[in-house]
């Protein structure tokens, strides 16, 4: 078979990305970019806490009333369709695991939740949640500190 010069950059691109580790997170972030509905953000949340699980794990870790085997194993392959998890089988079961870091997906989410609705503005969002979360003193001065702490990382 003939390769032309072309084909081989093409390679070299890729086998650099993927060593770079570049590619994990390129792909993470498209992932990520997709929301998950309330049902899905509970499926995750479970297999973010265990970090690998069978279907009947991730049943059990549900309250009462817990959903059908068929709603979880739905919610299992839309966010599998998704690209957030994947699975290995094992026996006759298949033992799910995340693809995506829970603090990817959240830090997504919040950024997205702060362009929609503060005008992109990061202060503006915190203007709203010390109002508005009934704080006490005691948590501003905690919040006061990790802000403090972030400037100071800054200079």
């Amino acid at each position: 078979m003939f390769y032309t010069a072309g084909f081989f950059i093409v390679i070299f691109f890729i086998s650099t990305f993927v060593e770079l580790n570049i590619y994990s997170t390129f792909v993470e972030q498209i992932r990520i970019m997709t929301p998950l509905s309330k049902a899905e953000e509970e499926v995750m949340q479970i297999l973010w806490k265990k970090e690998k699980a069978i279907m009947m794990d991730i049943l059990e870790a549900y309250p009462e009333p817990k959903p059908a085997n068929t709603t979880i194993a739905t919610l299992l392959k839309r966010i599998q369709d998704k690209g957030f998890v994947s699975y290995t089988q094992v026996g006759r079961s298949r033992e799910y695991f995340p693809l995506v870091k829970k603090n990817a997906y959240f830090s997504k989410q919040m950024n997205g939740m702060i362009k929609k609705f503060f005008n992109n503005s990061a202060s503006q969002f915190a203007s709203f949640f010390t109002e508005e979360a009934n704080m006490s003193k005691e948590e501003l001065e905690d919040l006061k500190k990790l802000i403090d702490n972030q400037i100071k990382n800054k200079d």
